[in-house]
């Protein structure tokens, strides 16, 4: 069981309360003019990460004291909890434990005096040889052919973080094409099948429940493309990810085609399960064990390093001191690698949902900021949309760079090197900023207050030796740890989602009013809205 402790009641919280008077208005020029070895004292070296959080405003002291209130909530005992297999998700009263599914420790895991460790690696071994079987071309199709294509239809976490892998991993690629589906979106569907060859093309039912409307709807579409395209059955066609199994074979996929899903994993840690079965077919096993095993390194890590020491701690500790203390209400992700394009959307659910709470782990409102607004977009891209607002508005977003030292393809660095250069500068211009400067011959005074702009805005940066498996595994989890840290300093439980589910309730109502088009009781917005659909 987490201990339960109010952060804004704790010792270190007043003190940070305190000293937060003597830093709302310091400006970081000025802690690096004071200290022209700033950056040593605040950034860590881990494998082939760097992180340097020296651009941002802290002191010893703040360190020190989030520190404290990291100890006072007792995180140490918190993190053993995660890893322990303790029923931390008190509200589902289930274990959270997607940190198993990429153990490589040989360690066993208990749930309810079961060792689970024993599934997931048997599971990993089904993933392996299936995987292997469908790149190889010696898993089949209806009509004796091998398989080109591959259908992932599932929603939230049974897509976002797959996608994401697949896209950001896209040099270790094979020659499976791969295809997300998630929304219930026709226009999108049809003309992705009408591209297909039925008869080369593998689908993969991504629902725990296997009822997940989106998801189930888009297979029968599916799956009746595929009946007439094909004469006989389909069923080789089919693979279901799901804990489910009745119902997945009564949709007519045989049993051998069924991969687990836990209740122990999340939906948006579901990556790391069975669900990382198209990531697999994608990239090949070996790729994808890879990812795994950077992952684990981020877990030993976490579960070991102090917390001065240890990034997701760090990053955590940061966050809180922003949002609690600075009302900083959003961060931004930006990563310098297009292929990372999807990691902005993944990072949203997975911590917007974690942390999107209002009442503490006792049941009673919180009474201080919790979760953050998430959001981000590529480096390069970034810079000609939205960094014009980092830069000179009135809100102050602190911001997560993500860079790699070497590109992929390293014939001619000339690209990269200038891709990297905008890395750095832009955030050696949010720190410093631009004031003073002479005008030129001929302008305006007027126009010499435009230009400039007050710097002072806070930055992390993440440089990783090369964009690969190990380093992306290590990049996802150390943003769930993040994520997870912030979740026990605020007090909350950051492993259920009973407000989306709610709505998923409504719509399912409002789909038989719309059925029957007899509109029930609603708010008087709600219900105009309704008739106008039905009326046009």
């Amino acid at each position: 069981m987490l201990k339960s402790v109010n952060p804004s009641r704790t010792d270190a919280w007043k003190k940070l309360s305190e000293h937060f008077k003597s830093m709302e208005f310091v400006q970081m020029q000025h802690l690096f003019a004071e200290n022209a070895d700033r950056v040593n004292d605040f950034h860590v070296k881990w494998n082939s990460l760097l992180l340097d959080y020296s651009k941002n405003k802290v002191t010893a002291e703040t360190m020190k004291l989030l520190l404290d209130l990291a100890n006072e909530v007792d995180l140490k005992q918190s993190i053993e909890a995660l890893f322990t297999g303790d029923k931390i998700n008190v509200t589902e009263d289930r274990a959270v434990l997607h940190t198993v599914s990429r153990d490589f420790s040989q360690q066993p895991i208990f749930v309810d005096g079961e060792d689970v460790s024993k599934e997931v690696y048997k599971t990993r071994e089904k993933i392996k040889l299936f995987s292997n079987d469908v790149i190889s071309g010696r898993y089949l199709g209806a009509t004796g052919k091998a398989i080109t294509d591959v259908i992932n239809i599932g929603i939230g976490g049974s897509d976002l973080g797959p996608k994401m892998v697949v896209e950001a991993l896209d040099n270790y690629s094979n020659q499976l094409n791969v295809h997300f589906v998630s929304n219930i979106d026709d226009d999108y569907l049809f003309p992705l099948l009408a591209k297909l060859n039925a008869e080369t093309t593998l689908v993969l039912v991504v629902s725990k429940t296997f009822t997940t409307q989106e998801t189930i709807e888009n297979a029968k579409h599916v799956k009746a493309w595929l009946d007439s395209n094909i004469i006989g059955s389909v069923e080789q066609h089919f693979v279901a990810v799901t804990s489910a199994n009745q119902e997945a074979i009564a949709f007519g996929i045989k049993e051998t085609n069924i991969f687990p899903m836990w209740d122990f994993i999340g939906g948006r840690f579901s990556l790391w399960s069975s669900v990382g079965i198209s990531i697999s077919l994608a990239l090949g096993y070996d790729n994808y064990e890879r990812l795994l095993k950077g992952a684990y390194q981020m877990d030993t890590h976490f579960r070991q390093s102090d917390f001065d020491q240890n990034i997701p701690v760090i990053l955590a500790l940061l966050s809180v001191w922003y949002n609690n203390f600075y009302q900083y209400e959003t961060e931004a992700i930006v990563p310098y690698s297009s292929l990372l394009r999807s990691l902005p959307a993944h990072l949203q659910q997975m911590i917007m949902e974690s942390n999107g709470k209002d009442k503490t782990r006792e049941g009673q409102p919180v009474n201080y900021q919790t979760g953050t607004l998430i959001w981000g977009e590529v480096g390069a891209t970034a810079q000609h949309a939205f960094f014009q607002l980092f830069h000179q508005g009135t809100k102050v977003v602190p911001i997560d760079f993500i860079g790699f030292i070497k590109p992929f393809h390293d014939k001619d660095k000339t690209n990269h090197d200038i891709l990297m250069s905008n890395f750095f500068g832009q955030t050696e211009a949010l720190l410093k900023g631009k004031r003073g400067r002479k005008r030129q011959e001929g302008e305006l005074e007027m126009l010499r207050n435009f230009r400039d702009f007050e710097g002072n805005k806070p930055t992390n940066t993440f440089l990783f030796e090369q964009l690969t498996p190990e380093t992306l595994g290590q990049i996802i989890a150390m943003y769930e740890h993040k994520t997870f840290v912030q979740g026990i300093i605020w007090n909350i439980f950051s492993f259920d989602q009973f407000g989306v589910e709610y709505g998923k309730v409504l719509a399912k109502n409002i789909q038989e009013e719309i059925k029957s088009k007899k509109v029930s009781e609603h708010d008087c917005s709600t219900s105009f809205l309704i008739n106008y659909y039905l009326s046009n």
